[in-house]
Parts: C-alpha cells; sequence; structure tokens
C-alpha cells in the first residue's frame, strides 16, 4: 500500500512531477489499523524491495540490506555501498536497542595537515572533495554483514536480488537525479562517472532515460555470492585503493591494509528522557545522538506544548536550545576511541539546566560559546569541517515489531565523484576539520590514521513510559540534520502531529549562527520578527528526506518526505 507524498520540490520540472505525483500518491498518511510491516525510503524502487522481504518473512535487517542496496544503484549521489552508515535496531521481543556503526574509516598513512596546503592554508571544499584525497575505507557492507548475522532471517545472497535485477534491465532516471546530474560541475570530470552518466556533448542524461549499470549487477553478485570478504580483499578491493591513490588532482593515501582491517562496531546507544518518553540515538563518531538529546533536554526546562507550532515564541526558543548544543558540539564531539567526551557531563540534569539558564526569550545570545560539561577539561579547539547534505534515511518496522533507523552517506552530492565496480566512493574524510588545531589547542576531530570523521547522522528512536517503540524517525541534510530530525520529534511528542504531519512542518534550524527558516511556508513570513529579536535569518530551501514510522493508538502510520521523492509502503 503506498501512503505518503511522492518527491516534490518547486524548482524540478512541475509537469513530470505532476506525472509522478499521479504515479505514486496516495493520499495523507494515516494510521493503518492491520498493517503487518512498513517502510519508509527515500526511493519508490528502493522501498519496494525492502517491503518485498518484509513480505517474504523476513526481518527489518534483511530489509534494510535490500533497500540499501537499491539506493546504491538510484540514487548514487546520496547513498551507497561505497559510503558509510549508523543503524539502529529494536528487538521488539528483548525491548533490546543496538547500535551499529559503518563509518568510514582514514587510511593509517594519513596526517593531522592532510587538509592543509604547503603553505599552511586549509584546502578550499571542493579542492579537498573531489578525487581520492577525501575517500575513507567505507563502512555499509561491513555494517550490513555485522547486523545480518545478528539479526537476519532470509539468506545474505537474496537480499541482493533486487538491486542486481534493476542494474541488469535498468532504471529511469528520476528528476532530482538528472537536476543534479545537470548541475554538478565536478561529476564529469571523471571519466568513468562522466561515462555513466552523461551523454557525449557533456549534457547529464534525461529524466525518464533507462539507465543500466552492468558494472554494480556484477560487484553485487560477487558480495552476495562470496560474502562481504569479496569487497574488502581481493579485486575489487585492488579497484579501489587503485583508483583513490592514482587520481591526477587529489591522489589519497589508502592501502589494501586499510580496507582488509575495517571493521564495523557494534556501540551502545545514547539515550535520555524527554518528558514522558525516552528517545534513543547514536553515540560517536556521529555528533546527531548526543546534540539531538542535549537539545531537548535543555528544552525540557521550558513548556515547549504550550507554544504555539511554528510561532516566533517556540523558533525563537527552540532555536536558542539547538544552538547551545551545537555550540558544545563544535568542542567537544569526535570519535569516541580517540578522546574522551563528556557525554554523561553533557546529558546530566545539572548541565543542561545551566545551559537552559542562557536562553533569553527575544533576547539571542548567539553564537553561545562552548560550556564545560565536567571539571577536569582539557584544551581543545573549535571546530571547522564542513558538511554539505548528501544522504539518505529509511525507517523499518517488520511484523514482528522490531524496527530499523538507519542513515546512509556518501557525504557530498556524488561523493568523491570517483566511481569503482559500478558505485560512487565517498568523501566523507572532509567531515574531518581541516585545521588540526587552533590557538585554543588541538581539534577534537582533527584528521588521525583509523579515526572515523564526525558525522551529524541522526537515526533516531523514540520509546514510551513502558519501553514501547513509539517513533522511528531520521533524515539527510548535512549539519542540518540534527535540526531536521529535532523539528519532527518536538512536533509529534509535545504537539501533537502524526507521522506526515510533522515531517511536512516547515523546518527552522539554527546551528549556533545564522537561523535557517524554510522558503516558500508560512515560517518564512516571521523573518522580519525573528530579524527584531537580534537573529540574522537566511530564507532558504531546507531539502530534508525525513522517514519515519509512528505507533499510535489508531494503528501504526508512516510519513515520507515530500521535498524528495521517498514513499512509504505497508502491508
Amino acid at each position: 500500500m503506498l501512503t505518503a507524498l511522492p518527491f516534490l520540490n518547486r524548482s524540478y520540472l512541475p509537469v513530470l512531477l505532476t506525472i509522478l505525483t499521479f504515479l505514486y500518491h496516495g493520499g495523507p498518511a494515516r494510521a493503518q489499523q492491520d498493517a503487518k510491516f512498513m517502510i519508509s525510503a527515500a526511493n519508490p524502487l528502493a522501498a519496494e524491495a525492502g517491503r518485498d522481504m518484509l513480505a517474504r518473512g523476513g526481518s527489518a535487517i534483511d530489509a534494510a540490506i535490500a533497500t540499501q542496496m537499491v539506493l546504491t544503484l538510484v540514487e548514487p549521489q546520496s547513498s551507497g555501498i561505497g559510503g558509510g552508515a549508523f543503524l539502529l535496531y529494536f528487538d521488539n521481543g528483548t525491548k533490546l536497542l543496538e547500535t551499529y556503526d559503518g563509518r568510514e574509516t582514514a587510511p593509517a598513512a594519513i596526517k593531522e595537515t592532510h587538509f592543509l596546503k604547503a603553505d599552511g592554508n586549509k584546502k578550499d571544499f571542493y579542492e579537498a572533495v573531489v578525487g581520492g584525497g577525501s575517500v575513507g575505507v567505507p563502512g555499509v557492507i561491513a555494517m550490513m554483514a555485522k547486523a545480518h548475522k545478528d539479526h537476519g532471517i532470509l539468506p545474505w545472497k537474496d537480499l541482493f536480488t533486487p538491486a542486481i535485477t534493476h542494474a541488469t534491465e535498468g532504471f529511469l532516471i528520476s528528476p532530482r537525479l538528472h537536476y543534479l546530474l545537470d548541475r554538478d560541475k565536478y561529476l564529469k570530470t571523471k571519466s568513468v562517472a562522466a561515462a555513466y552518466f552523461y551523454e557525449a556533448d557533456g549534457s547529464a542524461k534525461a529524466t525518464g532515460a533507462r539507465l543500466r549499470n552492468p558494472a554494480l549487477a556484477k560487484t553485487l553478485m560477487r558480495i552476495a555470492n562470496e560474502g562481504p570478504g569479496a569487497f574488502y580483499e581481493g579485486a575489487l578491493a585492488e579497484e579501489i585503493v587503485q583508483t583513490v591513490r592514482s587520481d591526477n588532482e587529489n591522489p589519497g593515501v589508502m592501502s589494501i591494509s586499510d580496507m582488509a582491517n575495517y571493521k564495523a562496531i557494534k556501540r551502545e546507544p545514547v539515550c535520555a528522557p524527554y518528558r514522558s518518553h525516552r528517545v534513543c540515538g547514536m553515540g560517536p563518531p556521529t555528533s546527531g545522538g548526543i546534540t539531538l538529546l542535549q537539545t531537548l533536554r535543555i528544552l525540557e526546562n521550558w513548556d515547549v506544548p504550550t507554544l504555539k507550532p511554528g510561532s516566533a515564541e517556540a523558533i525563537d526558543l527552540i532555536s536558542q536550545a539547538s544552538a547551545l548544543a551545537f555550540a558544545d558540539r563544535g568542542k567537544y564531539l569526535a570519535d569516541g576511541d580517540f578522546i574522551d567526551i563528556p557525554i554523561n557531563g553533557l546529558l546530566s540534569p545539572e548541565y543542561t539546566q545551566s545551559r537552559s539558564n542562557l536562553i533569553i526569550q527575544r533576547e539571542s545570545q548567539l553564537p553561545f560559546e562552548p560550556g564545560t560539561p565536567q571539571q577536569k577539561q582539557g584544551s581543545l579547539g573549535l571546530d571547522n569541517a564542513i558538511e554539505l547534505p548528501s544522504t539518505s534515511h529509511f525507517s523499518i518496522l517488520d511484523s514482528a515489531g522490531n524496527a530499523v533507523s538507519m542513515t546512509t552517506s556518501v557525504e557530498n552530492v556524488f561523493g568523491s565523484r570517483l566511481m569503482v565496480g559500478g558505485f560512487i566512493l565517498n568523501n566523507q574524510l572532509t567531515d574531518f576539520s581541516f585545521s588540526p588545531e587552533t590557538e585554543d589547542g588541538p581539534v577534537a576531530n582533527r584528521a588521525q590514521p583509523n579515526k572515523r570523521p564526525r558525522s551529524s547522522m541522526s537515526p533516531t528512536m523514540v520509546f514510551d513510559a513502558e519501553g514501547n517503540l513509539k517513533m522511528v524517525i531520521g533524515s539527510p541534510g548535512g549539519s542540518r540534520i540534527i535540526g531536521y530530525v529535532l523539528k519532527t520529534v518536538i512536533a509529534a511528542l509535545d504537539w501533537n502531529m502524526g507521522m506526515q504531519e510533522a515531517i511536512d512542518f516547515p523546518h527552522f534550524v539554527n546551528r549556533n549562527g545564522a537561523l535557517d527558516l524554510e522558503a516558500d511556508t508560512a515560517i518564512a513570513d516571521h523573518q522580519e520578527t525573528l530579524e527584531e529579536m537580534g537573529y540574522k535569518v537566511n530564507v532558504r530551501s531546507l531539502n530534508s528526506g525525513l522517514h519515519g514510522i509512528l505507533m499510535t493508538p489508531e494503528g501504526i502510520e508512516g510519513g515520507a518526505d515530500p521535498r524528495r521523492e521517498g514513499v512509504v509502503l505497508s502491508q
């Protein structure tokens, strides 16, 4: 059953989108009393692959693997097996929440000065992004294999069949994919990608054109038949390393041993109470979970439920709470295997109350300075990593009530622009701070051998007071991911919105600086009022990709972000 809006963006090809709306729109999502399972994902073909695994009796993990493999093909700008991911898995029988870290790692030969020029100045962002120097060791396949070993039901090999079929037979280029191909200045400079995505005259292949990827079909068949080792060792691993190291303008330092030594890691989730609920997310190396929870803990000291949704007062309060958490994020959050992160201090009631006391409504104090969440605090410099959005998220509930919240990424649009085996290689190393130190000390999120760059990915689950699953949510969007998920959680929990309504609700994001308001929405009308409060306001497109599932007394309700091309499927 199709229950969510299709991809929609005001600037993209209105006529074609009207056709897509006719084909995919099933009306506003409503709770379904008889739904056995549900998936919300960023592309109809990927959602269908996951739905079909659930229909066969597969687990939420099985569906996640099938979904990700198809996304590798149909949404190459956002995620794929050449990238990394974070996954939350909830076991409904044991009520146990597990988190899987498939974040990319830096090569063993990387230096802290990796993103500095010979004169000591930082590289320009795209100077660092395009080419092999930005590629981290991909983690998606290892993470999915680890999760499948723990919670898979269907055979590993079967989970690749939909993606192999679509890669062989081809898929139709969507308006969004064509738009991003058409505007990208760098992808066509790489010969393999140019031959696949562009015509001989350099123009992007058209919306509706059938795109076949036999190279990816071959890669996926190898991994399906031989297991994850086929990715990290042997001919494919050698090709990845060779491609990274031989890039002319920006060669990397990845080695065969870096590929062979990659390990996905099960980590402890980070959780905190929020009013009558418990909100859980992924811990470091992503900053998403802690920053989201810290913002909610600060807001718990305020009566958010009584504020009018989308009012200037609500935006002001939530923006300041978010800015306070982002101030701490920039100083303290990085790969916890390399630095001691004061997680308990950042989320403690005493500390979040002290941060909440800095909020003065209608009198913005941005930017806030980082706080001191523990007594013995080392000297750390502020991070200057640049995160631009190109990521995907999907939420899954299987027939046993088990759930997956997974956010997956190649970082920038089309990652490093390098292709191997039919898939895009990530540029996640540019999520490290370009400057390894400042006058205040070393930067926690500086590049180091085998380290995982900090992320903002925020796969999230919410539980009720009895420990029952209430919501599964997440989004793409670079460092704005945290704000997108925050808004949606508040809309559902504090303002009692349904899943689709909460996702549709206009965005407002503050990362301890300018306040972003979503263009062409009612919220943008508050620009003048918020500027009078002291904010620098940017009214702009905020292209999230929220996909969520909400448990209600009436049944299960799914939502898919109308700002992209996702759908909700159930049975």
